[in-house]
């Protein structure tokens, strides 16, 4: 009986040893959560403050005003239909996420962002449509692209709406430096 014991015993003794190891962390049902590490950028793409070409007076869907065209070789066909693009204007008096209005020239009007393949319009209009407003070179623009990640159908938190954060937030939220 005494042999018996003891092989049990050892017989034990090596099921825990060869089970269990110091690498092993907690089960994960009664561990502690670890703390939050940082938000990283994944496959977040944005560009350096860019300088847009000068603008030309152009009608988009009828209404007259002035754009340019700033390059976004980033920006593709995935992008535009499952992701989001968002772009800011900067001047003398803060970062602004487009579309923008302002009362600049004396005169309501916007700064909107048009994305296509490749490329991302900005296009300035008036509200009266009684004339135009510049779009001058000396404003700096920058777009952050994000990638379409799970659709909205099938993910289990409602989705972001990064267009409604301001650009210090999205530049936060992504490890963007400002």
């Amino acid at each position: 009986m005494k042999i018996l014991k003891t092989i049990f015993t050892l017989l034990l003794v090596s099921i825990f040893t060869i089970s269990c190891s110091s690498d092993d962390g907690t089960d994960g049902i009664n561990g502690v959560d670890g703390k939050q590490g940082p938000t990283g950028t994944a496959n977040v793409i944005y560009s350096a403050w860019l300088t847009a070409p000068t603008a030309a007076a152009e009608i988009v869907d009828g209404t007259s005003g002035m754009s340019t065209t700033i390059n976004a070789p980033e920006l593709t066909d995935d992008i535009l239909s499952k992701g989001t693009v968002l772009v800011y204007v900067s001047f003398g008096s803060g970062t602004f996420s487009l579309p923008y209005t302002s009362t600049a020239g004396g005169f309501v009007n916007t700064i909107t962002a048009v994305s296509s393949l490749k490329k991302i319009k900005l296009f300035r209009f008036r509200h009266d449509q009684a004339a135009t407003v510049n779009l001058p070179t000396s404003l700096s623009w920058r777009y952050i692209l994000i990638p379409g990640g799970v659709a909205a159908a099938t993910s289990k938190t409602a989705k972001t709406d990064y267009s409604k954060m301001s650009y210090e937030e999205v530049c936060v939220h992504f490890n963007i430096q400002q």
